[in-house]
């Protein structure tokens, strides 16, 4: 087979492939349309949800008891959505928002069980005519669920049967073992029932002592699921309070209704604009870039879609970072052919050699980053989880679409006859330059930026008596609640849902009355009902809303509620993301340390970070007037992150080659040398990162546009950090430490 033949028909497969890739993700596959963009499970923020509030059936619960009910729901939850969200309202009620799911109804009925697992002698209790309802005297109760120190589903073989069941083992903490320990002792040969929540799940025999601190729970678990769903719940504990469901209904999106599709537009806007962009600057190897960018975002759909990870907010966010690490891999090894091809080698040869050196930069570039990822999923909780989905997702195929897929295209278009260096163009040796010596000028721009940081915050905390302006989800406030019954005028449609203009001018109407610059809205679906949530009212808020709803669109004073909700992103998640994100630092910090050998540039690498987070903080603070702080900065933050560290490790990777290839020159020079080189794949990466943004930060609602404007301000500072500031002040960390070694040299010399 001749080179040409070979090469058509390679580029021909991967035509084909990549087509097959982006067909099923628009159209999917059979009649369930598996795969397809439009099966993608969606968040509250996006295409809302299933709502529902529980009421506490105690008259007066205490502070602590509502506290305490509202996080171990917001802990369960986790099992069924990354994206649910659980908030108090008023004093003895919690709402659950749960999005996209197969079967809403069975994940809040599942929530709203107390949870409670307690063994009782059989004896002292008194059993239904069901022969599973259980009647016993608390003081009777032997062993409770806070003696748990952990509870696992498992599988085992039935003794009697022999056949194979599902079951929950139970590991009792020292209070526990050493209780069970005894009450087995004292009653060998009676039974005792494990009763959860009011059922008799099992009444097993006690044949001998145990001692152990372990048990079963054996015989109620028809599938394995049923098994998992009893032990986390067991793991996370009963709710301190018993719940009834007050109220359920369908919710619409919080971001609007336009969130979603404005988010789609820009996105394919940016797209584009990055294959032409591509093209433009590479040619050749930009085609190839853009098929394989092509295929990248086709296999994220179907990946997202198989994996059933529910898409927010936060989520595309990681999709974004994503993209700019693919595009960012395609530039590293673009920037490396042309300089094979500047020395005199054929093509073919310089992109294998381009290929291999662009190697390391880029495993070392997605790994920090997937190791953040990694960690933010284990360790955080809501939204952290579901950006870290997505990111961990988008780099696993970034990485594959740069080193495998962007190769398999050059080398077809080489067998195409496309082996001329005018389509490839050859990296113009540049003089470096002086970055080191600027340091004193960097010093000044970081710190005024810094002083800009502070003063933003301070002045935050003299207007509003707090250093940011935290969202409802941070800090909770009023909702509104307006049922239209009375409205005769124009808005619904005949199932009884708001246009899209009538919830607007509602919210408008609201934020006018109160005051207030942030508001958040939700309809209830069909019942001519919509949902307002703001900042907390004071009660002459409260009663200037009510008057102008009521002017405004003649609904009675009965027809709307007000009610005190609480922040939906709790002290607890808040803590889980600091954590995750220290932890994930260390963790980048401990791999960079391995892989450089050398301290220094894991620790430079981390201020470069910090110096982006400050600068993200900076227009959060500045800006606080339309910008808000919420789970969207959480999800700001943490692509700045990775962003960051992608961008420092490619400068870094560069200087320690060039420490190997150059030996003896000038510490200085090698830094300069380095940034130098890889200076048109920063600024490249930047500018095709930035376009995703600047698409959503032009084209998005508003929401969208409070999270798309601090990124573009990080993705700004991640380029100016990791060219000015990691390399210079790795430099100065290592700059004593070459005096030393020279020093001795010189001495050994003279000796």
């Amino acid at each position: 087979m001749n080179t040409k033949l070979k090469g058509v028909l390679q580029l021909l497969v991967i035509l084909l492939v990549t087509a097959a890739v982006c067909v099923v993700a628009y159209t999917g596959i059979g009649g369930a349309k598996r795969g397809s963009a439009k099966n993608i499970r969606l968040g509250l923020d996006l295409a809302g949800g299933v709502s529902v509030t529980y009421e506490a059936t105690k008259e007066n619960p205490t502070v602590q008891e509502m506290k305490d009910t509202v996080y171990k729901m917001q802990m369960r939850v986790q099992n069924e959505s990354t994206e649910a969200s659980v908030y108090q309202e008023g004093n003895n009620r919690v709402t659950v928002d749960v999005p996209d799911v197969d079967d809403p109804q069975a994940v809040l009925d599942k929530l709203g069980k107390a949870g409670a697992l307690e063994f009782v002698l059989y004896n002292n209790v008194t059993v239904g005519k069901d022969g599973k309802t259980a009647t016993y005297d608390k003081k009777d109760v032997i062993i409770d669920g806070s003696m748990l120190k952990t509870a696992e589903a498992a599988t085992q073989q039935d003794s009697t049967t022999g056949q194979s069941e599902n079951v929950v083992k139970l590991s009792f903490n020292a209070k526990g073992t050493k209780k069970f320990k005894k009450v087995t002792t004292d009653h060998v040969g009676e039974q005792f029932s494990i009763i959860y929540d009011g059922e008799i799940v099992s009444s097993p025999v006690i044949r001998e002592a145990i001692d152990g601190g372990e048990a079963v729970i054996s015989g109620s678990f028809d599938e394995f699921s049923k098994a998992e769903d009893m032990a986390s719940t067991l793991r996370i504990g009963a709710l301190p309070l018993e719940l009834k469901n007050i109220r359920s209904n369908i919710v619409g999106a919080k971001l609007g209704g336009d969130a979603l599709k404005t988010s789609l537009i820009a996105g394919a806007i940016g797209l584009a604009l990055v294959i032409i962009f591509m093209i433009v600057m590479y040619w050749i190897p930009g085609v190839a870039a853009s098929l394989a960018l092509l295929f990248y975002v086709g296999a994220s759909v179907l990946a997202i879609n198989g994996l059933d990870v529910t898409l927010t907010l936060p989520g595309i966010a990681g999709v974004i970072l994503a993209i700019g690490m693919a595009v960012d891999a395609n530039c590293i090894i673009f920037t490396r052919i042309r300089e094979e091809l500047a020395t005199g080698k054929t093509v073919r040869s310089a992109i294998k050699i381009g290929f291999e050196k662009a190697l390391s930069a880029i495993i070392d570039g997605n790994v920090t980053t997937l190791i953040a990822a990694v960690v933010l999923y284990i360790k955080g909780s809501g939204t952290v989880m579901g950006f870290a989905q997505t990111l961990a997702i988008g780099i696993i195929l970034s990485m594959f679409t740069a080193i495998f897929v962007t190769r398999w295209i050059l080398y077809a278009f080489v067998g195409l006859g496309f082996d001329d260096v005018k389509f490839y163009g050859i990296q113009k040796a540049r003089k470096p330059i002086n970055f080191v010596g600027n340091i004193k000028k960097y010093a000044i721009i970081s710190g005024c930026l810094l002083l800009l940081c502070i003063g933003g915050l301070v002045m935050n905390m003299v207007k509003m008596g707090q250093p940011l302006n935290y969202s409802l989800e941070f800090l909770g406030g009023s909702s509104t609640s307006i049922t239209f019954t009375d409205y005769k005028g124009e808005g619904f449609d005949a199932s009884g849902n708001a246009s899209a203009d009538f919830k607007n001018e509602v919210t408008d109407v609201v934020k006018s009355a109160a005051g207030v610059s942030e508001a958040e809205l939700s309809d209830v679906s069909g019942e001519k009902t919509l949902i307002v949530r703001t900042t907390a009212f004071t009660e002459d808020q409260q009663k200037k809303v009510i008057a102008a709803v009521e002017e405004k669109y003649g609904v009675n004073d009965k027809s709307i509620e007000v009610e005190t909700i609480s922040a939906s992103v709790s002290n607890e998640m808040r803590m889980d993301a600091i954590v995750a994100v220290l932890i994930a630092a260390v963790g980048m910090l401990i791999y960079i340390w391995i892989r450089f050998k050398n301290l220094a540039f894991g620790a430079s690498s981390v201020i470069a970070l910090l110096h982006d987070v400050m600068v993200v903080l900076m227009v959060y603070a500045i800006g606080s007037a339309s910008i808000t702080v919420g789970s969207t900065f959480i999800a700001c933050m943490l692509t700045i992150v990775g962003y960051s560290i992608n961008a420092t490790i490619v400068v870094f990777d560069r200087v320690r080659e060039n420490r190997k290839k150059l030996g003896n020159t000038d510490l200085a020079e090698i830094v300069n040398t380095s940034i130098t080189e890889t200076l048109s794949r920063s600024f490249n990466t930047s500018i095709t990162t930035l376009v995703m943004v600047l698409c959503l930060a032009v084209l998005g609602v508003d929401s969208i546009r409070q999270f798309a404007v601090p990124m573009m301000a990080g993705i700004i500072s991640g380029c100016y950090s990791s060219v000015c500031l990691a390399g210079t002040i790795w430099y100065f960390m290592n700059r004593s430490a070459q005096k030393k070694a020279k020093a001795k040299k010189a001495g050994n010399k003279k000796k």
